[in-house]
């Protein structure tokens, strides 16, 4: 089978088009049908991508045109040509996030889902793709970034000829255009490349280098203890750098972020921020992810369907578990020290007690409608979902804390991982393995810990009671509380949309706002009839105690309403985990879990 040729340009980035083609030299006689996918692996909502397609035309190989017509929202379909069949179309590319593509005159950056259509029946076929620069002398040091394999005669990071053995593989590894910082490391003796673009001054490439290295190495040793060997030949993170921004999207051997430069470590500055930490802790997530959902599958994401919903009931395990080692792998190798690792679970605990739809939902149903549920949030998502990430987080570390107490520490979650890897993950790119049915997971915990897990799975992925965390870490020497300021301001109820306007984003099931009648989108304006806005309610509420009453005014649409609000004792927003080492029982298995 002939390659599928494709070439794509930044044509006007100014306008931000790029131009791409995709060449058949063997279509269907009976008229080949082109497919843009509808959602991209990682992202559990379907986007449209075809909706940025501006124009498109089809051309023989003698370059007349051939009729192609659109059949549906994503397809197209051309009239039967002799020879080689090519498309030539414009893509739209302003979407500054790592799930499409983004063009203008300083950078650009696609993923292959935005932009490449793929022809059918030939979507096991080698791909070939021509990446070209913008034409002007402005865009003289340009570079590519990207892990697909170059073709004979392109340099790394430059312009030319890249090859994906298929579609899948094509798709899965997004391109950064530009000018951008570069560093490389190895870890376990595979390279790794950081590539920052957008601006950022004084940038430590170096130490960046240095600590996503110790990550890097950390995570391949949990998964392969002995050989330490890598599941990718090379890899790449690329982040691009903006005034306020933050995500992330998991490939086979590269990752797209997004950050804060203000995140990014400086020249001079060795105290680890929380924006650092934080930013760890994404580069940590998406690389864990190299295992645990891009070769550790599913077994409805073994073969993609992308021009529908793929459902799954075990985002839990692949975005929770993920979400739990991300900052675990922070402190093991040393990032980040204990009492920051007790603050950053506190915190994911708060946030996940905070919502009564934790009380509604359970995370296999949360994974299962992430479609239409988790990445379509409206003002009553905390009342009526639970996250399979936070949520899912905390199910692994009932899981961690469960197995290393019933085994004295002699088996762990991580025997779990090694388990999955070993039979799911290792061969999968190579056809030997299967994604994982979810009728088989249970079983596969217990004959990888021997340990008794019946009653976390029924209560805390089945079911929607709080998990003990209390009493699983007493054994680990951690005490568990609510951190509460004793002199903390009360509260509506209610979450307010940052703004000028004191808007309510969303109000809390049984929180003093509903109580009194208001809703999410009501315009406080008065309390107590003095002036209310988005900078001042702290204020005004700090002079109140929890239980006092209060008279709100507020618009709901062009309507002025009067509620009685009797305010509620303050937020919980986090939980505050201590260590006790008078027990050295405790303190040596508190060591064990954190790996120290």
């Amino acid at each position: 089978m002939k390659p599928i040729r494709y070439t794509i340009v930044p044509k006007h980035p100014a306008a931000h088009i790029f131009e791409v083609t995709v060449t058949v030299a063997e279509p269907d006689p009976s008229g080949q049908r082109f497919m843009l996918p509808v959602w991209i692996p990682g992202s559990y909502m379907v986007r449209e991508f075809a909706r940025n397609i501006v124009t498109l035309r089809a051309f023989n190989d003698a370059g007349r045109k051939v009729r192609i017509e659109k059949t549906d929202k994503h397809m197209w379909q051309a009239a039967p040509v002799k020879g080689a069949l090519t498309l030539r179309y414009e893509v739209y590319a302003w979407d500054m996030s790592v799930r499409a593509a983004h063009l203008d005159d300083t950078t650009g950056f696609f993923n292959g889902t935005s932009v490449f259509l793929s022809p059918l029946g030939f979507e096991d076929a080698r791909c070939v793709v021509d990446i070209q620069k913008p034409a002007g002398p402005q865009f003289r040091n340009w570079r590519v970034a990207t892990a697909l394999t170059e073709a004979r005669g392109t340099k790394r990071y430059g312009f030319g000829e890249y090859t994906a053995q298929n579609y899948d593989e094509l798709i899965d590894h997004p391109v950064t255009l530009g000018e951008f910082a570069l560093a490389t490391f190895k870890a376990h003796g595979v390279p790794h490349d950081i590539v920052i673009a957008g601006r950022v001054v004084g940038l430590d490439m170096a130490r960046l280098s240095a600590d996503l290295k110790r990550v890097c190495e950390a995570q391949i040793a949990l998964f392969e203890p002995r050989s330490k060997k890598a599941p990718m030949d090379r890899y790449v993170f690329m982040t691009q750098a903006v005034s306020d921004g933050y995500g992330g999207l998991e490939h086979r051997a590269s990752t797209a972020l997004i950050c804060n430069r203000s995140d990014l470590p400086v020249v001079g500055r060795d105290e680890m921020t929380d924006g650092y930490r934080t930013y760890l802790g994404l580069c940590s997530h998406e690389y864990f992810h190299t295992w645990n959902v891009k070769r550790i599958k599913p077994a409805a994401f073994a073969t993609y369907d992308l021009t529908q919903e793929n459902y799954t009931s075990l985002l839990w395990l692949f975005e929770g578990f993920t979400s739990y080692y991300d900052d675990l792998m922070l402190v093991r190798s040393g990032l980040i020290k204990e009492a920051d690792y007790f603050t950053l679970l506190g915190k994911t605990i708060g946030g996940v007690l905070r919502g009564s739809g934790r009380l509604k939902q359970t995370v296999a149903e949360s994974s299962f409608d992430a479609w239409v549920k988790y990445y379509r949030q409206d003002e009553n998502a905390a009342n009526a979902i639970v996250s399979y990430y936070t949520k899912g987080s905390l199910v692994a570390l009932a899981f961690d804390l469960t197995i290393r107490a019933q085994t004295q520490n002699r088996k762990s979650l991580d025997d779990v991982m090694r388990l999955l890897w070993q039979r799911y993950g290792r061969d999968f790119y190579r056809g030997k393995a299967n994604g994982i049915e979810e009728s088989e997971v249970e079983a596969l915990f217990t004959e990888a810990t021997g340990a008794d897990l019946s009653e976390v799975f029924a209560e805390g992925v089945r079911g929607t009671r709080d998990l003990p965390l209390e009493a699983l870490l007493e054994p680990f020497g951690v005490k568990l509380e609510a951190d509460v300021d004793a002199k903390a301001k009360p509260s509506l109820g209610a979450r307010v949309r940052n703004g000028a306007d004191c808007a309510l984003a969303a109000v809390h099931d049984g929180g003093a706002a509903q109580k009194a009648g208001l809703s999410a989108g009501d315009v406080l304006i008065a309390i107590d009839g003095l002036r209310v806005t988005g900078s001042n309610l702290d204020a005004l509420l700090s002079r109140y105690v929890p239980g006092a009453k209060v008279e709100v005014h507020a618009f709901r649409r062009d309507e002025l309403r009067v509620a009685q609000v009797k305010l509620d004792g303050p937020d919980v927003s986090r939980y505050k985990l201590t260590s006790n080492n008078k027990r050295a029982s405790a303190s040596s298995a508190r060591k064990r879990w954190l790996g120290k």
